[in-house]
């Protein structure tokens, strides 16, 4: 239902105009860094990994960090830049992306694409999840053991685009959507949590009565 909803926010949106991603965004690949360039202490980084395994919609933390050298080595994501994953086992995980709205630059591991633009960064991650987008990445990509997208091919995806406060709202809406769905303490699934505890408790309650008539 949440899928629905967003995807008809998405594909219609009011006054939105169609334009090429690569006329609205600068697209550039990520750096070179690895999992063994992470430090305890130092500055914000992303590896591509993380994409998949961690990271939602958005984010203005990062999981780890670099040292001050390495990080001046990278290339990075400045705030509101989306960082996109351009390697996967499949063509459902491939471009999966987040919004990074830190306070400063984040490092960017390789097999990504930092998508730098003007746009509203939520409402940009939010399209990179939906079907019409889901649809036009799958003829870009390609391999057999490894799925991936080369960023170049990127820029001619089209994207419904709508003045910025449009794109604010349509944000706004989704992101308390998303919180409604995924959110542990509040929302359905805190929702089920509770009544499965309800239901544990009735249950253990009816079972120890019956032990002790017997």
């Amino acid at each position: 239902q949440y899928n629905y909803y967003r995807d008809k926010l998405l594909t219609s949106p009011r006054g939105a105009k169609n334009f090429r991603l690569g006329d609205i965004a600068t697209i550039t690949r990520g750096g070179n860094f690895q999992k063994k360039d992470f430090t305890e202490n130092g500055r914000p980084c992303i590896h591509y990994g993380q994409i998949h395994t961690y990271y939602g919609t958005y984010a203005h933390e990062t999981l780890t960090r670099v040292s001050d050298e390495i990080y001046n080595k990278s290339r990075k994501a400045q705030p509101g830049d989306i960082i996109m994953a351009i390697t996967s086992e499949d063509v459902q995980g491939v471009c999966k992306c987040v919004a990074w709205l830190g306070n400063e630059p984040a490092a960017v591991s390789g097999h990504t694409a930092i998508i730098h633009h003007e746009q509203d960064a939520k409402f940009l991650s939010y399209f990179f999840q939906s079907d019409i987008f889901y649809k036009q990445k799958r003829k870009l990509a390609y391999g057999v053991k490894v799925t991936e997208v080369r960023p170049i091919t990127l820029n001619d995806v089209i994207i419904p685009l709508p003045p910025i406060d449009e794109q604010k709202r349509i944000s706004a809406i989704l992101d308390k959507f998303d919180s409604l769905c995924n959110d542990i303490t509040s929302g359905i699934p805190a929702e089920i949590n509770a009544r499965r505890k309800q239901y544990e408790y009735y249950r253990d309650k009816l079972l120890t009565f019956k032990q002790k008539n017997l």
